[in-house]
């Protein structure tokens, strides 16, 4: 059975901030859903940043400083259980779907670096993390020339799945499999991957798209703009703080 058909693992984060090297997490959801698209498990964590919460990131998730801070647990904590949760799935094969996944992985690998705990790679032995399926790189790649925008939002919408509500991080994740799961229902080139495939694909997707933008942005006049072209973790964490 194609990979959309199995079981797969929604991942999402609510953070502070739009930095995924500095921004902590605030709240993180799990969601594994069956091949027939059952909710089969579900888990749901809120944590203490440690630091403010942006007006500006409390607007859009709910979450204020007072609220984490009063019933969020550390965020070293719960770094460390969702990237043994992750991890739990990789090592069964099970593939892990995030929107834009190299914001949520980036950032979830810079709170462990952080917090001095294991990489995820050094979780898997060493191996490299996946597999992952990020509808956003997908549908950016097999569908290009489309208009308008590619938020999550706007793809449940060109895909017809409903999000049941923006910026919370269960509804988010699993809006994600349903989207992985259109797209792949659409796109026949996608279905056919199996999910080891994919995910090499979409690293070749994502490092074009990157070079795209870049000289995109210098053309405009922004010569010293670099988009980092590694996916699903951005090269630049070894050098987070």
């Amino acid at each position: 059975m194609a990979w959309h058909g199995e079981t797969l693992v929604g991942f999402d984060l609510e953070t502070t901030g739009t930095d995924p090297l500095e921004a902590r997490i605030v709240t993180a959801s799990v969601v594994e859903v069956d091949g027939g698209g059952r909710i089969t498990h579900r888990r749901d964590w809120l944590a203490d940043p440690g630091i403010r919460i942006p007006a500006q990131a409390s607007a859009i998730h709910g979450i204020s400083t007072e609220r984490a801070t009063a019933e969020g647990r550390p965020v070293r904590e719960v770094a460390d259980e969702l990237a043994r949760t992750l991890t739990a799935y990789w090592e069964k094969g099970v593939p892990v779907v995030a929107y834009n996944a190299s914001f949520d992985l980036t950032l979830l690998a810079a709170e462990l670096r952080r917090h001095a705990l294991p990489s995820l790679s050094e979780r898997l032995g060493g191996a490299g993390i996946g597999p992952v399926v990020d509808p956003y790189t997908i549908d950016r790649a097999v569908d290009r020339y489309r208009r308008g925008k590619r938020t999550l939002e706007a793809v449940c919408g060109e895909y017809g799945v409903v999000l049941e509500s923006a910026h919370d991080a269960a509804a988010d994740a699993l809006a994600a499999v349903r989207v992985a799961v259109a797209i792949a229902g659409r796109h026949a080139e996608v279905a056919a991957l199996d999910p080891a495939e994919l995910h090499a694909r979409q690293i070749t997707w994502y490092r074009a798209w990157a070079e795209d933008f870049q000289a995109f942005l210098r053309r405009k006049g922004e010569t010293d703009a670099v988009v980092d072209p590694e996916w699903p973790l951005r090269g630049a964490t070894a050098v987070v703080g």
